[in-house]
C-alpha cells in the first residue's frame, strides 16, 4: 500500500510554509512502510531569530484587533478544521502510523480547544475589580497584558492536537507564537496552521520551524517571552534551565509511567474492555497513557482473562480507514525501546500473556500489544516510561496498597480509577499523585476536558494547559489602583498618630464581617 494518500503537491505547499532561509533538508518516513514522504526543508537558527522578529511585529497588531476580531477569526478556524478533517487526518497517519480513529480523536479534540478559546479569551482575561486594601478609600483592578512571543516545542506522537492546546490559547490572548515542529510531525501542524491562516490568522503571527531539536529548540527558547514544552523528562529539564537564564518562564508536560488502579467492586468485563482502549491507543505511544494496572485479588483472574482476551483480539495493521483497532509505532528508536523493555523484562522472569513481538509482516515499526505480569523493580519496564504498547498487570490485596504501588513513581501525569461505585473511586482518587485522574475511563475523560488544567506533578511537568490556568500562563497580570478621595492617607507622623487607631478599627470591622 502507498505510504501516504497525500498528494505530492499538497505535501510541498506545505513544505513551503516552513519559514526556512536555507536549502538543507531531511528524510522523513511513513511509519506504515518506511517509505519516504518528503524531504522536509529544515531551518537554521538565523531563520528563528527573523521568524521570531516578524512575529513580535505582527503581535502588535493582532493584539490591537481585540477579543472579538480574534475570536471570529479563531471561530473561522474551528470551521475550516472540521472541513479539512479528512486531510488532516490523512497527514496525522501518514506521520505517526496511528489509527484513523485516533487520528480522528486529535482533529476532535483540537477543534474543541479551539472554540473553547475563541468563546473563553474575552471573559476570562477581562479586567475585573479587586478588594482594595483600604474599601472605598482606594479602588484596585487587575488587567492582563500579553507575554508577547510565545515559543512551542511540540513532540511527534501527538502533533496537532497538542499543537492548538498551546499555540491557540496563546493567540487567543493576544501573543505571537514561534513553534518548533518535530520532524516526523510537521506536515499534521502545517496542515493546521493551514486552516488558521485561511481563516485570518496573520501569516507571520504564527511561525514554524524545523531541524535539529538542540540547535533549533534552544533559539526558540532564547527567542520567546514563554515557552511550551512536550516531550521527556530530561529534555524539559533542560528547557527550563536554559529558560532560567532570561527568567523566561516555562510550561512543561514530560513523561509518565501512568497507572490504573482496578478495584474489587467492578464489572471485570466491562472494566477490561474500557482499560484495554487507555493501554494501546496510539499504540501506547501517549504520554497519559497506562502502562501499570495494579487489580484487586477478587477480580484480578476474571480481569486479565477478560483483558488478555481483549487485547489479543485487538485489530492490527497499515490502513487509512476505520478496519483497525491499532496502528504502528512511529520511529524505529520507539522500536527498539520497546523490544528492549519485553526482552529485558522476560529474562528477568516476566511472563507474557499475549504479544511480546514486532510484526514485520503488517510493516517496519509495528509491535503487538503486550501484557506482562510477574514484572519486578529490576526490569527497566518497572519504573521507566516505556511508550509503547506493554502493559505490566500486578495484582494487589487492597485498595490501600494499590494506591502505595500507584503513587511509588518519580511521575505522576496520569492515573485511572476503575470501580463500581463512584464516591469509592472518588476518594480513592484523591489520594493518587497525579495530575489527571480518571474514573472508569483510561485518559479520555481528563484529556477531553478542555476547561480543566491539564498538567504533571514530581517529574511530570510544571505549569498547566487547558482550562483558565492554560490561556493565563500566556499574559502577565498588571495591577492598577488609585485613591478615591474619599480619605487621604496618612503622610506624617502625626497624621499616623490621628487615622491609625480610625484603621485599626477597620481591620476589626472587616474580620467581624468575615470580609476578604
Amino acid at each position: 500500500m502507498p505510504g501516504t494518500p497525500l498528494t505530492r503537491s499538497f505535501i510541498d505547499e506545505l513544505d513551503h510554509d516552513i519559514h526556512t532561509s536555507i536549502t538543507d533538508t531531511t528524510e522523513v518516513f511513513a511509519p506504515f512502510t518506511g517509505e519516504k514522504i518528503h524531504d522536509l526543508p529544515v531551518s537554521a537558527v538565523d531563520d528563528v531569530t527573523d521568524a521570531a522578529t516578524k512575529a513580535r511585529a505582527a503581535q502588535k497588531r493582532w493584539f490591537a484587533t481585540g477579543f472579538e476580531h480574534r475570536r471570529r477569526v479563531l471561530l473561522r478556524a474551528h470551521d475550516l478544521l472540521l472541513e479539512r478533517r479528512e486531510l488532516l487526518i490523512d497527514a496525522l497517519q501518514t506521520e505517526t502510523g496511528k489509527t484513523r480513529g485516533q487520528a480522528f480523536e486529535e482533529v476532535f479534540i483540537g477543534a474543541s480547544a479551539t472554540r473553547y478559546y475563541a468563546v473563553s479569551a474575552k471573559s476570562v482575561l477581562r479586567p475585573r475589580a479587586r478588594r482594595a486594601g483600604i474599601p472605598l478609600v482606594i479602588r484596585t483592578q487587575v488587567s492582563y497584558r500579553p507575554k508577547g512571543l510565545v515559543g512551542v516545542i511540540t513532540p511527534w506522537n501527538y502533533p496537532l492536537s497538542l499543537s492548538l492546546f498551546d499555540v491557540i490559547p496563546a493567540l487567543a490572548a493576544g501573543n505571537g507564537v514561534v513553534q518548533k515542529a518535530d520532524n516526523q510531525g510537521a506536515l499534521s501542524i502545517l496542515a493546521a496552521r493551514r486552516a488558521f491562516i485561511d481563516a485570518g490568522v496573520p501569516a507571520e503571527l504564527w511561525a514554524v520551524v524545523t531541524g535539529d531539536g538542540t540547535e533549533i529548540g534552544n533559539a526558540v527558547v532564547d527567542a520567546a517571552n514563554y515557552v511550551c514544552f512536550t516531550g521527556s523528562t530530561a529534555t524539559g529539564k533542560k528547557v527550563a534551565a536554559r529558560g532560567a537564564e532570561a527568567l523566561t518562564a516555562v510550561s512543561l508536560e514530560l513523561g509518565g509511567k501512568n497507572p490504573m488502579i482496578v478495584l474489587d467492586d467492578v464489572d471485570p468485563r466491562t472494566a477490561a474492555q474500557n482499560a484495554v482502549y487507555a493501554c494501546y491507543a496510539s499504540l501506547g505511544q501517549l504520554c497519559v497513557s497506562i502502562e501499570r494496572i495494579y487489580v484487586q485479588r477478587s477480580v484480578a483472574d476474571a480481569f486479565t482473562r477478560e483483558f488478555v482476551a481483549r487485547t489479543a483480539a485487538l485489530v492490527q495493521g497499515p490502513a487509512f480507514d476505520f478496519s483497525t483497532d491499532v496502528g504502528s509505532l512511529t520511529l524505529p528508536s520507539q522500536l527498539e525501546r520497546v523490544q528492549a523493555h519485553v526482552d529485558d523484562a522476560v529474562a528477568k522472569g516476566a511472563t507474557v500473556l499475549t504479544g511480546g513481538s514486532a510484526r514485520p509482516d503488517l510493516g517496519p515499526l509495528f509491535f503487538e500489544p503486550t501484557v506482562l505480569t510477574d514484572v519486578t523493580d529490576e526490569m527497566d519496564c518497572s519504573r521507566n516510561e516505556t511508550f509503547g504498547p506493554v502493559v505490566a498487570i500486578t495484582v494487589v490485596d487492597s485498595a490501600d496498597q494499590a494506591i502505595a504501588a500507584a503513587n511509588d513513581s518519580e511521575f505522576g501525569l496520569n492515573a485511572s480509577v476503575f470501580s463500581g461505585s463512584i464516591s469509592r473511586a472518588r476518594r480513592v482518587a484523591h489520594l493518587i499523585d497525579a495530575g489527571s485522574i480518571n474514573i472508569n475511563e483510561g485518559y479520555r475523560a481528563t484529556f477531553s476536558s478542555v476547561d480543566a488544567p491539564m498538567g504533571g506533578m514530581k517529574q511530570s511537568g510544571l505549569g498547566r494547559r487547558n482550562g483558565r490556568e492554560g490561556i493565563l500562563r500566556f499574559v502577565d497580570a498588571r495591577t492598577v489602583a488609585n485613591a478615591t478621595g474619599l480619605m487621604t492617607l496618612p503622610r506624617t507622623g502625626a497624621e499616623f498618630a490621628k487615622l491609625s487607631g480610625v484603621m485599626i478599627l477597620m481591620l476589626v470591622a472587616l474580620k467581624a464581617i468575615r470580609r476578604r
